[in-house]
């Protein structure tokens, strides 16, 4: 019977497995866990600590909302959007094509054609 010696990057290659699966157990002893029931987690509120209140939280996320800080998708604050004015109504821009150059025409029909 013979003994084969453990290599450095055998070792290495076992620590690494054992905090890559070790990992998602420590991180889901927080505020949901996983649950094999309809929706697929439970809630413990009694895990969350928070040291804000909600007033700060929403200021927070107000102000980094304004300075550009979020994304749409990470909040629920709408991005603001420059007023543009009032628009055309209907009756100018049917005005608009129907005063259009023959010039104008070609082109405007060249930029909207399958062609």
């Amino acid at each position: 019977m013979t003994q084969q010696r453990l290599s450095l990057s055998s070792m290495i290659a076992a620590a690494a497995a054992v905090a890559a699966l070790g990992l998602p157990g420590m991180a889901s002893a927080a505020y949901e866990h996983p649950a094999n029931n309809e929706i697929g987690v439970i809630v413990h509120p009694e895990h969350f600590k928070s040291d804000k209140t909600r007033a700060q939280v929403k200021a927070e996320a107000e102000a980094a909302m304004q300075q550009g800080r979020l994304s749409y998708g990470e909040s629920n604050y709408p991005i603001r959007t420059p007023d543009a004015g009032p628009g055309t109504t209907r009756e100018q821009v049917t005005n608009e094509l129907l005063n259009e150059s023959p010039a104008e025409r070609e082109a405007r029909l060249l930029l909207y054609s399958r062609g």
